[in-house]
């Protein structure tokens, strides 16, 4: 046959492509009789046989048997079907073996090209088959070869490759080594498949972990989020469900080995193993350590928190370049802005201002519009009617009054602003009034008669207060503990 030992090679070649033995024995017969009809003809009628226990292939050329040739690739006279098969009839098949040792080089080199293109075509689809299953796992490969940045990585039954964008920073890797990474993809193309590697994925982190803590294989500790700046830092949060498996503890090991493994894995970046918790503020508290948190005002609707700290904690909680606090809304999902408790106290005192500045505005009045998300007489000249009644149990048309104000004062601002050239916004003073409207009819307010205090005091808290654009709806205002 045109291959010798062929069943020992289609054996050698399965093992170290991973292709199905089906699917090269499928291949060898289409090669085969690709060769056979560059030599008989493309009319003929082959059949290819492959002997599985023996490794031998035969080929068969169908006739017809007939009283007159008039097609000598497909059919045969009575007498010469006789020699094959003394029984044979008229318009019987025969099945003539044909001997492969006389198709010569072209047909060889026929098969032989198409064993390679079917070859390859099997290659591909077995790359694919072999681990779009293992996307999202954690493989280990050596490296191959670095081609213009990236790195090629032998993994035994295919070639991956890590980019230079999945490659951490100040990395370096040479032939020959040993390297673990992330299965991120797994790309069927016209070219061929591609497996394409991370070690920059937060979730390579969550997998390391998943792979040196058994109580999260056994699922007792759950991860519950990963956040990562490759190289410098991440952050990861866990819970348990058994109460007596302190999940920060089962992460971090025996004095500290389970996570000095991984850090030494992923070159020294810094790992923050965060407690996770249900209720979204302390979880905020706990992903902003080590800051202490003063206080965390809420906004649902739009998932954003102010959170205040003590002055000293201000550098802490932001970290070097705002990390600590941008790997902190990863991982929440929380728009966070930190500021400490002398810039909350001056914005409190700013906003007062701005309310109590509007004509008819008792301190009581300018605390129910504070708490209910309008923080500058801006914010209420924009403000829907309906939202305004709802915090301040005004009535409609003490609503309207109260917004004509504010527009007129905000056009007074903008008309102060032109002619002054100048391009700072300049608030009025504010008038502490109590029941006294000024400009139109007083607005009513049960609980104008509340003593005025100096909104610079500390003693002035806002329970509800939208972090980012006028009209929000209002959050929540927690005093948290420790």
């Amino acid at each position: 046959m045109l291959i010798t030992d062929i069943k020992r090679v289609i054996e050698q070649v399965s093992r170290e492509k991973g292709i199905n033995i089906e699917v090269l024995i499928s291949t060898i017969k289409e090669a085969v009789e690709s060769a056979a009809k560059k030599k008989l003809g493309t009319r003929a009628d082959i059949e290819v046989h492959y002997e599985e226990k023996s490794g031998e292939v035969e080929v068969f050329q169908f006739k017809e048997v007939v009283l007159e040739v008039n097609d000598p690739d497909i059919e045969l006279t009575l007498k010469d079907g006789q020699q094959y098969d003394p029984a044979c009839e008229i318009g019987d098949s025969l099945g003539i073996k044909v001997d492969t040792s006389e198709f010569g080089r072209i047909a060889a080199q026929s098969a032989k090209q198409v064993i390679i293109q079917k070859m390859k075509e099997a290659e591909r689809n077995a790359v694919y088959e072999n681990f779009i299953h293992k996307k999202g796992e954690i493989i280990n490969g050596i490296v191959q070869r670095i081609d213009r940045g990236n790195i090629i990585v032998n993994l035994g039954q295919a070639e991956a490759v890590l980019t230079s964008r999945e490659q951490m920073p100040r990395e370096s890797y040479r032939r020959g080594d040993r390297i673990r990474a992330y299965i991120l993809d797994v790309l069927e193309e016209a070219r061929g498949s591609q497996v394409i590697l991370s070690r920059t994925h937060p979730e390579f982190v969550a997998k390391l972990f998943a792979t040196e803590v058994p109580e999260i294989a056994e699922g007792i500790v759950t991860i519950r989020g990963t956040a990562r700046e490759a190289g410098v830092r991440s952050k990861i949060a866990v819970s348990s469900t058994d109460s007596d498996v302190d999940p920060v503890g089962a992460c971090v090991g025996m004095k500290g080995n389970r996570v000095q493994s991984i850090v030494q894995e992923l070159r020294g970046e810094k790992v923050d193993i965060v407690p996770w918790n249900p209720d979204v503020a302390k979880f905020v508290c706990n992903a902003l350590a080590p800051a202490e948190i003063a206080r965390v005002i809420i906004d649902e609707d739009n998932r954003s928190m102010e959170v205040i700290v003590p002055d000293d904690f201000l550098s802490i909680a932001i970290g070097k370049n705002g990390q600590n606090v941008r790997l902190a809304c990863r991982l929440t999902g929380w728009h966070l802005e930190v500021m400490s408790e002398d810039e909350y106290s001056s914005e409190l005192k700013q906003g007062y201002d701005s309310l109590m500045s509007i004509p008819g505005v008792s301190l009581a009045l300018a605390e129910k519009l504070f708490k209910g998300g309008f923080s500058s007489f801006k914010d209420v000249s924009l403000a829907n009617p309906g939202d305004l009644i709802s915090v301040t149990d005004l009535s409609e048309s003490d609503v309207e009054a109260l917004v004509l104000r504010a527009k007129k004062m905000l056009e007074a601002d903008h008309t102060s602003q032109v002619e002054d050239g100048d391009s700072e916004v300049q608030e009025n003073e504010p008038e502490a009034r109590e029941n006294e409207v000024g400009q139109g009819a007083p607005l009513h307010d049960d609980q104008a008669s509340e003593i005025v205090q100096d909104s610079s005091e500390d003693t002035l808290s806002a329970e509800k207060k939208s972090s980012e654009v006028q009209g929000e709806v209002p959050g929540k205002d927690l005093e948290l503990g420790e």
